[in-house]
């Protein structure tokens, strides 16, 4: 299986949030996550399995 590397997950996150014109705390609250997860997720420092 292909995996991502954090980095590129987070620029995928940022680029998908920002079309739909979403704040991170816009998306977590659909994810049901904190803001805090999401900012992790874009900046690439928090890894990705298990979501």
């Amino acid at each position: 299986m292909y995996q991502i590397s954090n980095e590129k997950f987070g620029l995928f996150v940022t680029e998908l949030r920002k079309e739909k014109n979403l704040t991170q705390k816009d998306l977590a609250e659909k994810l049901y996550v904190s803001d805090k997860t999401v900012s992790k997720w874009e900046r690439g420092v928090s890894p990705t399995k298990g979501y």
